[in-house]
């Protein structure tokens, strides 16, 4: 029997979330656990869309409401699955990185949340918090930090 049935990993479409999904995909497989990504996003404002449309013309669907988080889930998913994952489900939720966390381990009913250890070593990080270590402290499940920083 698996010690990890239900594992959530977070994504924000950076090099360093990436190689947290590919860990947490990692173990989802050698586990033979469902693998939930979640990515958080703020929608923009409407002045910051309107920029974005007049800048990107046909392409200006990127930046309206979830797509970028869409996307970001997209890619994170495929390197799950060619990693062997088998039960992959994503999520793009409004709202701040750590709630999102913190909610989808409990809709998911997680025993694994899987974070980068991106912001523990800044400045900011030490003083105000940072994801890895906000999500560590509150996740209510077993919290593994992947150094995904050179």
């Amino acid at each position: 029997m698996s010690a990890y049935h239900s594992i959530v990993v977070g994504t924000d479409g950076s090099t360093t979330a990436l190689r947290a999904v590919q860990r947490a995909a990692q173990v989802a497989r050698d586990a033979q656990a469902r693998l939930v990504i979640v990515s958080a996003y703020t929608p923009a404002s409407r002045e910051d869309v309107d920029v974005a449309e007049e800048a990107l013309g046909d392409e200006s669907f990127l930046v309206r409401g979830s797509t970028p988080a869409e996307e970001n889930l997209r890619v994170a998913a495929a390197a799950a699955k060619e990693l062997g994952v088998e039960e992959i489900f994503t999520q793009a939720v409004d709202g701040a990185p750590v709630d999102v966390l913190r909610k989808a381990v409990l809709d998911h009913r997680a025993d694994l949340l899987v974070v980068g250890n991106r912001g523990l070593n800044t400045l900011t990080g030490r003083v105000l918090g940072s994801v890895p270590s906000a999500a560590a402290r509150t996740a209510g499940a077993d919290v593994l930090i992947v150094h995904t920083t050179s």
